[in-house]
């Protein structure tokens, strides 16, 4: 059964910073470029990176270019999300998403982030 289970959301103050994970499994991670997308309320998900399947080229959306920092581990089956220097207008419930070079995609459930005073 494949799943991807994101963690580490939660409520943080603007400035400061979380660590988001997804933990896959189900299938051959390797094989999965991976990413991660964002959905705030009455707004279209986002795109916010991605990674290739080796961790070799990331891509960054233009809002959190310089302060989000996307990785992953092949032997952990698991992609990270690093937010920094975090601004209200970051408030979302962010996902991953797996996606084979075949076309075959998975989404996780998300895990919700609020940045607040």
């Amino acid at each position: 059964q494949v799943q991807l289970v994101e963690s580490g959301g939660g409520v943080v103050q603007p400035g400061g910073s979380l660590r988001l994970s997804c933990a896959a499994s189900g299938f051959t991670f390797s094989s999965y470029a991976m990413s991660w997308y964002r959905q705030a309320p009455g707004k279209e998900r986002e795109l916010v990176a991605d990674i290739t399947r080796d961790g070799g080229v990331t891509n960054y959306g233009t809002s959190v270019k310089g302060r989000f920092t996307i990785s992953r581990d092949n032997a952990k089956n698991t992609v990270y999300l690093q937010m920094n220097s975090l601004k209200p207008e970051d408030t979302a419930v962010y996902l991953c998403k797996a996606r084979s070079i075949v076309g075959s995609v998975y989404w996780g459930q998300g895990t919700q982030v609020t940045v607040s005073s």
